[in-house]
């Protein structure tokens, strides 16, 4: 059975002027982790003086550069984060000139752009402003030397035209002299005018110098206007145009140097939070041991030897050894299985140096979900959407790593689909094939399992035959559980837990004793004998009462933690949980049978309502056969995910999963 890649530590000694490729080395290696937490992150580069020979100051530089190109990225309209950096570098002196020169011309740009946007807005606010008094055809003169008025011309905000309107109500006249509300004549009586001004003043008036023999605006005048507010904008629009071109004809240039300036800023983070001495830098992590060899070469060349490397053993590293520290766990799988490791880590991490768990698991899901999930076309859909997610013709983000599930899901299904005949829900279309296989083994018949519930007595049979074959199942896994953990104590050296209580050997012969004589007594009619009835006490006693045997063979004292009396209610109790929690354990995976039949019965019901419509050849019965097979696709597709993945965290993780380890999450630059 595969176990958990065995890791090395690595202690590197780095001299300055080497830290930034071998933090890139690291980076881009993607397969080593830093052993402790670096130190927290500081905005300055303490202890390290800026140089003509330190790398800090091109660092800060960088710094710069990044956040420069990355404020440009956004700005030219690109979707922020849609780089990558997987074949950028960290950058060198001609991708810092090109980005110098690369800014140059986009700041020249920007302000371009931004003066021609200032002179659009000038240019359109005197023409509005002209407009505003173009109605206004007598002399200004003549109506201020009106005795019984007093007037007001001028702007304030739009929105608060209405209110003006509603407060001067009945004291004064609000009228609009352009097309909006902004620009106004106010007439009120001479007397009511110290009124008006504060009532204006509360509104951000603005009065306007108007002079006296002004009658509105002339027609020439306001086609020059119109006629410069065109050409400004046509000039600003052209500019825009410019700067879309400038993204599409730089795209590539900026998403490149955006990516070797992201590597440099990493590198630039871990440098500052690194052990150093004024010329040493120190780095120690945790590397896969069949990578060593050509990782320490991989460095010692890219240093041209200027780098000491020493290599451990994990019993080698004291604070391993102490138990201060867990050695992070990384396993080896193909794609296949490799789909499945989320799932594990979902529930937490094997301990480092156990068996790793993933293929039982990746096995194990595939062929429940095929039982309980059992067509051939639903399941065909399944095989294909993951076809499709592998080739990134359907992209979903960081679900199409899963493609190979749903390949492998949607092949068990369509399997089981065979057996019991379903296809999208139809039981006809997979008749000549049942026939045939039913044909060499005798009289052809169809479906070659029939799930549904029919008046013929065999049927109920069948139905009862899922029911065991799931029991079985359930056997298999939790057997797979016990004995994982079993041999992972053995291998870590851990006998008692190993040997005594629920889940070790003890557990175990109680668990599998039971079942053995339960199929002795209903398939060979077998009685109980006394030898049954020892071996089940005995085992059974030393699942329970495994206190103090645990503690003897662990060398601990006293061998009755909380006195005598608190054991034997404590042995008790735990009596009951082993009986209960093996029968649940088993029963538990009834369900699976259970959901086996409610998906035929699914499938029968769409197909009932298909008829009811017209048929599969009528519109209406199309309609609802896409309908109701999505719905199951999607809704129990779902469930019964949720269902297979309860099953193995309850009776299959719940075996071994005690203590969890540490992921091995290595250092990688990240966007």
């Amino acid at each position: 059975m595969a176990r958990t890649a065995e890791m090395r530590l690595l202690e590197l000694m780095v001299l300055k002027e080497d830290i930034s490729s071998v933090l890139e080395y690291i980076g881009k290696s993607e397969n080593f982790q830093f052993q402790t937490k670096l130190k927290e992150s500081s905005s300055t580069n303490a202890g390290i003086a800026d140089s003509d020979d330190n790398p800090a100051a091109s660092l800060n530089i960088d710094s710069q550069f990044y956040d420069s190109l990355l404020k440009a990225y956004k700005e030219l309209g690109f979707e922020e984060k849609a780089y990558n950096i997987k074949d950028c570098t960290a950058p060198k002196d001609d991708d810092r000139k090109k980005a110098a020169d690369f800014m140059a011309a986009y700041n020249q740009l920007k302000t371009r752009i931004a003066e021609a946007s200032e002179e659009a807005l000038k240019v359109s606010d005197a023409y509005k402003e002209a407009m505003a008094f173009s109605n206004l055809q007598i002399s200004y003169s003549e109506l201020e030397h009106l005795s019984f008025l007093s007037l007001r011309i001028g702007r304030i905000p739009e929105e608060q035209f209405e209110d003006l309107k509603d407060r001067l109500e009945g004291s004064a006249v609000v009228i609009r002299l352009g097309n909006d509300s902004s620009h106004i004549l106010v007439a009120s009586s001479k007397k009511g005018r110290f009124a008006l001004d504060a009532e204006l003043k509360n509104h951000n008036f603005v009065e306007l110098e108007v002079p006296a023999d002004f009658k509105g605006v002339p027609e020439s005048a306001l086609k020059g206007l119109a006629e410069k507010k065109a050409d400004a904008e046509k000039a600003l629009a052209d500019l825009n145009e410019e700067k879309a071109n400038f993204a599409e004809t730089h795209q590539a240039q900026l998403e490149h140097l955006l990516g070797c300036f992201t590597i440099a800023v990493q590198i630039e983070d871990v440098t500052r939070r690194l052990e150093s001495t004024e010329l040493v830098y120190r780095i120690t992590g945790w590397i896969p041991a069949s990578e060593t060899d050509n990782y320490m070469k991989g460095l010692d060349e890219l240093t041209e030897s200027r780098i000491a490397i020493r290599a451990y053993e994990p019993y080698e590293v004291p604070s391993v050894m102490s138990g201060k520290e867990q050695v992070p766990v990384k396993l080896k799988h193909g794609k296949f299985v490799k789909s499945f490791e989320r799932m594990i880590f979902s529930y937490g991490s094997p301990v480092y140096g156990a068996i790793d768990p993933t293929p039982f698991v990746a096995v194990f899901f595939t062929i429940l979900f095929g039982i309980m999930f059992g067509d051939f076309g639903q399941g065909m859909f399944f095989v294909l959407f993951g076809i499709l997610m592998a080739c990134k013709v359907i992209k979903v983000g960081a679900w199409n790593k899963f493609a190979p599930i749903f390949m492998a899901i949607g092949i068990s299904s369509s399997i089981m689909g065979l057996l019991t005949g379903e296809f999208f829900g139809t039981e006809t279309v997979l008749e000549p094939f049942a026939e045939w296989v039913t044909g060499l083994f005798g009289t052809p018949h169809a479906p070659i399992l029939h799930l549904m519930p029919s008046a013929d007595p065999k049927s109920i049979y069948v139905m009862f035959g899922v029911f065991g074959v799931a029991v079985a199942i359930g056997f298999v896994i939790n057997t797979c559980g016990l004995l994982l953990n079993i041999i992972n104590n053995l291998i870590r050296k851990n006998f008692a837990e190993a040997l005594f209580g629920k889940n070790g050997l003890a557990g175990a012969v109680f668990f599998w004793y039971v079942i053995a004589l339960i199929l002795r007594i209903v398939l060979a009619k077998h009685t109980v004998a006394v030898y049954d009835i020892v071996i089940i006490l005995i085992s059974l006693f030393f699942a329970a009462f495994a206190e103090p045997f645990e503690r003897a063979l662990n060398g601990e004292k006293p061998l009755f933690e909380n006195g005598f009396g608190t054991y034997i209610i404590s042995s008790v109790v735990e009596i009951i949980e082993v009986i209960s929690g093996y029968l649940s354990n088993t029963i538990s995976f009834v369900r699976v049978g259970a959901f086996a039949l409610s998906h035929a019965v699914l499938n029968f019901t769409i197909l009932t309502l298909t008829n009811m419509v017209g048929g599969p050849g009528s519109v209406g019965g199309i309609i609802v056969l896409i309908a109701g097979n999505a719905l199951i696709i999607v809704l129990e597709g779902m469930i019964v995910a949720i269902q297979v993945i309860r099953l193995q965290y309850y009776e299959f993780f719940s075996k071994f999963f005690h203590e969890t380890g540490k992921e091995f999450k290595p250092f990688k630059f990240e966007i």
